[in-house]
């Protein structure tokens, strides 16, 4: 009986932490933003901002100082192409670099006087192309439609050349072996569903961290200790205190990791190939991990703000370590094992395998296992932290009464 006692007691003290900490978040405005705006709002504006996935119509100059039938062939071709667009015809190259300069235009097409001419002379011609390296997006429209360009008029040369007489002889000299290109994974190949999967995962970790990491700065300015001063018989327990919390915390991201990775993804077409079977076993860990290292965090920060600092600042540095926008094996060493560290890292790796690339959950078991040795390690972390600011914030408590009496005495004397 004592036992059953006791396991009632503490789960009545787990509810009515639960019950405290689900009124303290509703009543603090910060806190609010960040668990429920930010994920319901930020992920649809970022979405809508790649929602085009791919650019079109890149704007070039063209400096032609051929003049030839042949050069006015390929710019026609280029401006036939969905991405690139001849916005300009500059008289020479000063008069480019100014319209990039100025940002008019993202790219210069070069054709040289001798361009046609060594065509004519079965001598192989060149034209230049410069692009403006601060948008690859860009770059890769201009460069690429060139590129294609080139290869076409070079096969209707090549075939032109090669005296064959039927078309279908032609069709094989310019094409001797037949292929199809199939993107894999990203069939698109857009931007948004190339990095929007991991960035996802990574509002899902920097939102819960940054809402704990305010309630907790908040409790402290308002002198109350992180709300484990035992104001009441239910907050007696470290074990009952840390369960109630995350309980609160996991119930609020088990609606927005759900929207974070299916509600979205579905609302804007990204490749989504994992059942929610799947899903649902990869964000439980991850989910855990996330709280758990949000309430580490959260007692390591005095004030609200600097959570904010801290967790602003390291955003963009996570989302390279999680291998998506940088490639994983041209990581240093040391970063990659201070990657180990946050739970994003391996929750977003594991989701864009499953989600966009189809892979099993066998398939990231190694990632898996992970996540839940992280969600242990800051289960215990977040005992002990907390453990600790209990005796803390007794013997303050203590130390005030103490002074208190000696003071009464004084009086009294």
């Amino acid at each position: 009986m004592s036992i059953f006692h006791n396991m009632r007691g503490s789960l009545e003290d787990i509810c009515f932490i639960w019950w405290q900490e689900m009124k303290q978040i509703v009543k603090d405005e910060g806190v609010i933003i960040f668990f429920f705006v930010v994920p319901l709002v930020y992920p649809l504006l970022y979405s809508w901002i790649y929602n085009n996935e791919t650019v079109h119509e890149v704007p070039v100059v063209v400096v032609d100082d051929c003049h030839s039938s042949l050069s006015r062939q390929f710019i026609r071709m280029c401006d036939a192409s969905p991405d690139v667009k001849i916005a300009y015809y500059a008289q020479d190259m000063d008069e480019a670099k100014s319209l990039v300069s100025r940002q008019i235009v993202e790219g210069i097409y070069y054709f040289p006087p001798e361009f046609d001419a060594k065509v004519n002379r079965l001598e192989q011609a060149t034209m230049s192309v410069y692009c403006d390296m601060s948008l690859i997006l860009a770059y890769k429209a201009i460069f690429q439609t060139a590129q294609l360009v080139s290869m076409q008029m070079g096969t209707e040369i090549k075939t032109k050349l090669g005296g064959k007489y039927t078309a279908h002889e032609e069709a094989i000299a310019a094409q001797p072996l037949a292929y199809d290109e199939v993107p894999i994974f990203n069939p698109s190949g857009g931007y948004g569903s190339f990095v929007l999967p991991a960035v996802l995962m990574l509002i899902l970790q920097q939102t819960l961290v940054l809402g704990i990491g305010l309630s907790a700065g908040t409790a402290r300015e308002e002198n109350r200790y992180g709300q484990l001063i035992p104001v009441s018989r239910h907050y007696h327990g470290m074990l009952n205190i840390v369960l109630g919390k995350a309980l609160c915390y996991l119930m609020i991201y088990a609606v927005m990791g759900a929207w974070l990775v299916a509600g979205v993804p579905r609302l804007f077409h990204f490749p989504q190939l994992a059942t929610w079977q799947t899903l649902l076993a990869l964000m439980i860990p991850y989910t855990l991990a996330c709280v758990f290292f949000g309430m580490v965090v959260s007692c390591m920060v005095k004030y609200r703000e600097n959570v904010m600092l801290i967790m602003v600042f390291i955003s963009i540095p996570l989302l390279f370590l999680t291998g998506v926008s940088w490639p994983q094996s041209n990581i240093p060493g040391f970063w990659q094992g201070a990657s180990w560290v946050f739970p994003s890292t391996f929750g977003a790796r594991a989701y864009i395998r499953l989600n966009s690339m189809g892979a099993s959950l066998h398939d990231v078991i190694w990632e898996y296992r992970i996540l839940w040795l992280h969600a242990l390690v800051y289960f215990l972390l977040a005992c002990g932290v907390y453990r600790y600011q209990i005796y803390r914030a007794r013997a303050d408590v203590h130390e005030r009464l103490a002074k208190k009496k000696e003071l009464a005495g004084k009086t009294t004397d």
